[in-house]
């Protein structure tokens, strides 16, 4: 099956019209053809991302901790088959796979009862006349890399602060877990 980069709401090939097989270490079955993106699709990405980041950084945050929930919720729904997949992707077994999808579901369900405790902080201040006031807002674009060993917990561990936070997200995975990065995050 040949498998494309999701950018601005589509699937699209890489703009080198290169792609890569990627073989299941075990079978040495073939998984599928991915696409092997450069910069142009990073840069397209990026545009992308914020495009959508003044929309999505309104919204209240307990919307966007609603929908991590949500996330969390398809994950539990699907843990059985992500797990299977990442273990024919890169080679872990399936109880240490489970493992690492339970992660990625603990961070989604911890971001939506943060999403009601998000709070700004004041501190004393050395000036009698001053106010000193934290406000957390979101900054953008957050460009995220993922290693291979984990890639339920490290992306979800990075991916979903900055989405609850307000910022849009780009995320690079690696070559060794590409479908099961395109499944855990759009299944």
């Amino acid at each position: 099956m040949e498998y494309k980069n999701y950018i601005d709401g589509k699937w699209v090939k890489a703009k080198s019209g290169k792609a890569f097989v990627k073989i299941n270490p075990a079978t040495q079955e073939e998984i599928g053809s991915f696409p092997y993106s450069g910069v142009e699709d990073i840069d397209d990405a990026v545009k992308s991302a914020k495009l959508k980041f003044p929309a999505w950084s309104k919204l209240p945050m307990p919307t966007r901790g609603a929908m991590m929930k949500k996330f969390g919720d398809l994950m539990v729904q699907h843990k059985e088959e992500l797990a299977r997949i990442e273990t024919q992707e890169m080679g872990k077994v399936l109880k240490e796979t489970r493992g690492d999808v339970q992660e990625g579901i603990d961070t989604a369900y911890y971001a939506f009862g943060e999403s009601c405790r998000f709070f700004g902080r004041t501190v004393p201040s050395e000036l009698s006349n001053k106010v000193c006031l934290t406000f957390k807002r979101p900054i953008g674009v957050a460009g995220l890399i993922a290693p291979w060993n984990f890639p339920a917990a490290i992306p979800c561990w990075k991916m979903i602060p900055a989405l609850l936070t307000g910022n849009t997200v780009v995320l690079k995975p690696s070559r060794e877990v590409k479908l099961f990065v395109i499944i855990l995050i759009l299944g």
